[in-house]
């Protein structure tokens, strides 16, 4: 059998249609705003990191779901233009897809409240085909779909040895067997302080906070912001810090998901761990200032 040229990456995760908003400010409590503009954007920490991945040279196999409405024919085609095969993403009647409202700021900065939708009802059952698994060399997952979900995907990756990358956001705390089963955890200062207890302000203290979680996580990816990256692997005492490279702010949103779909692309496509968390930190970069 042929051999695909491109490495493979299955996601297993959130896809949500999201309502972008540009306004002067996010409201304050019983504050209404006038915005800008508004507009309609792909979206899901699931579907962004898959076309992220896509973008970065790999193949792709989303599993997920959405509901049988606009909505979802939506997030369906924005997934086939973005070359993802999302013939596992199950279509739900009598449910709406998953939809957020995000409102971004003049320095960038966003706010949004996300509807789950279909994505708390993903299936389990395309995880125990042998073809979603083919060739395949990474699983990335996240925190907006069940912890049931996530456990049966990283499973089946590992029984059929491919290494799992967890984004744990947002935060919740984690199952001890998923835990166990995560080869590589990336998270933000928020998500590592809630996991780890360490408080983390800029690289130094996100260095410290990825050494403390590589104890229990055998590789931890911190992201902090304009500060820049840090990581751990707990093997061999191994740290890197880099810092963000200064760029001009349009949208911070979804650029969490674009380090991390390019991250597990680089890894999967032969560059070494540091030569993969400086591509992504710069993916990220260019994402941030609406250059990707």
């Amino acid at each position: 059998m042929h051999r695909p040229e491109k490495p493979v990456v299955v996601v297993v995760g959130s896809l949500h249609y999201d309502v972008m908003i540009d306004a002067p400010h996010r409201p304050h409590k019983g504050e209404t705003v006038t915005g800008y503009a508004w507009s309609p954007k792909f979206g899901g920490k699931g579907g962004n990191q898959a076309v992220s991945a896509a973008r970065s040279g790999t193949e792709v196999r989303m599993v997920g779901a959405v509901g049988d409405d606009e909505f979802g024919r939506f997030l369906l085609a924005a997934l086939e233009a973005s070359s993802v095969d999302g013939t596992r993403i199950m279509r739900m009647a009598g449910m709406g897809s998953g939809m957020s409202v995000a409102i971004t700021d003049t320095d960038g900065d966003y706010g949004a409240v996300i509807v789950s939708g279909a994505n708390l009802h993903v299936d389990t059952v395309p995880l125990a085909e042998p073809s979603l698994w083919h060739h395949a060399k990474a699983l990335i997952l996240q925190n907006e779909i069940p912890d049931a979900v996530n456990l049966a995907a990283a499973r089946a990756a590992k029984a059929a040895g491919v290494f799992v990358c967890l984004n744990a956001a947002p935060f919740r705390p984690l199952p001890d067997e998923l835990a166990t089963l995560v080869d590589i955890l990336v998270v933000n200062a928020f998500e590592a302080e809630a996991l780890g207890g360490l408080p983390v302000t800029d690289l130094p203290s996100a260095a410290e906070s990825a050494r403390a979680l590589a104890i229990r996580f055998s590789c931890v990816v911190v992201t902090a912001g304009g500060e820049g990256v840090a990581a751990a692997e707990c093997a061999n005492d191994a740290r890197i810090a880099l810092p963000a490279r200064p760029v001009e702010i349009v949208s911070t949103h979804g650029a969490g998901d674009s380090f991390v779909g390019a991250l597990v692309a680089a890894l999967v496509s032969g560059s070494s761990f540091a030569e993969s968390l400086a591509e992504a930190n710069e993916i990220a970069a260019r994402h941030v200032s609406g250059l990707r």
